[in-house]
Order: structure tokens, then sequence, then C-alpha cells
């Protein structure tokens, strides 16, 4: 696997089966708050986007005052609901055991959420201490802005044309593909959809993946073609 130094994945979606809980708890108050929208739609237009950045784009959207209580009531009842329910995507330690290169993670989640949810299921010692939060960059840096790859990379000491990311939202394969990164989509958690994989690919995602045991021989893949072109 010459073509790549270094494997970045998302954690939300990828990692960890939560972006379902997140889009249930925030299609709930948007709903409540007056601006009716359905789970699977929250997942297929929102995935990937900070709760502050989708509050943002709904009262550009729809002209409608969203309270700013919204989002610490948000953050409270999602941190809860993953406490309880949050799981790891069937086969990440299978598909890490077998990436001979360096990995991180780089996300929108907070670290502390990152931290809870990566040590409930169990994958933390695989990727601590390479776990990056767009959070601790400052405000406004959170994907589909690239600062969060290019970071990691950085932290990583591998430049960013030696990066392939796994990402599993249209926000987050633009992030990547800006930061001048090769994506590989990922479809495998339960907020997926049916057109998901083509608006991955659409996005920029040079293929999707609806199954974690699948990395290692796609990674691979892109590898052995980079090294022939």
């Amino acid at each position: 696997m010459d073509g790549f130094d270094l494997i970045i994945f998302d954690c939300d979606g990828v990692l960890v089966d939560s972006e379902i809980i997140a889009a249930e708890v925030e299609s709930a108050l948007l709903t409540e708050a007056g601006y009716p929208i359905g789970v699977e739609e929250m997942g297929e237009r929102f995935a990937g986007m900070t709760w502050r950045n989708i509050l943002l784009q709904i009262e550009r959207e729809a002209s409608i005052p969203l309270s700013a209580s919204l989002l610490d009531k948000s953050e409270k009842m999602l941190d809860l609901r993953l406490a309880q329910d949050v799981k790891a995507i069937a086969g990440v330690e299978f598909a890490v055991s077998r990436l001979p290169m360096k990995r991180c993670i780089c996300s929108n989640s907070s670290t502390k959420r990152l931290d809870m949810m990566l040590t409930k299921v169990g994958l933390k010692p695989l990727f601590a201490p390479n776990i990056f939060s767009a959070k601790d960059l400052g405000p406004d840096r959170a994907k589909p802005k690239p600062d969060i790859f290019l970071h990691g990379a950085s932290q990583m000491g591998v430049s960013p044309d030696k990066v392939v990311v796994v990402e599993d939202s249209v926000h987050g394969v633009h992030a990547a593909r800006a930061a001048g990164m090769r994506v590989i989509g990922f479809t495998g958690a339960s907020h997926s959809y049916p057109a998901h994989a083509d608006k991955l690919t659409d996005a920029g995602a040079e293929t999707a993946i609806s199954r974690m045991n699948d990395l290692p021989g796609v990674v691979a893949a892109l590898a052995a073609w980079d090294n022939v072109l």
C-alpha cells in the first residue's frame, strides 16, 4: 500500500453508529420548534454538520428564528442518548488490524463526546492519542471546511496527497477533497439512505463501501491504481 501513508477516519457514522441517534434527537427538536422534518431527511441533508450550522442553515432557508436554547438542549439530550445507545460499526477492529499505515480520527464532534463514545464501544485504544476534533481548532473550522483534515495530517506528519479519508457524509467528503485528500465513502451505518453512495461519489469520493470489512481491500486497490498511474 505504497500509495498512502495515513488513513483518516471520520467518527460519527463511520466508527460509531451515532448519526441515527443525532438525527432522531434533532428532528424531534426541530419539529417541536416549528420546522417539521423526519429522521431520514435529517440524516440525508445534515449528517456531518454541526448542530449550530444546521440551525443557522434552517434559519436562512425557512426564515424561522430558532432559539439559542436549542443548542444546549440538543447537546444534553444527545449526550444522554449516546451514552446509553451508541454502538460500534461492525468490522472496524478487523479493518484497522489489516491497514498498515498510520491512522487517526478527524471529527466535528467535541473531544469530550469522542472520548465518551469511543471508550464506550471499546475503540479508543485503536486510535488514541491521535483523535482530533474540529471544535478544538476554534470557531467556524468544522467540516465542510478542510481545516480538521489538514490539522490531522499535519499532526501525523503526512502530506495531504498521501492521505485517504473514510467519510459517510457529503459535507465530510467535500472537506477531505478540499484538503487535497482521496476519499472512500461509507454507507454502512443506520442513517444510510437509498441514494447515499451516489451522493458520496458525486461529492468526490472515489468509491463507496457498505461494510467495514471491505475497507482494507479497497484501500489496497486505490493504492495500486495510483501506482499504475
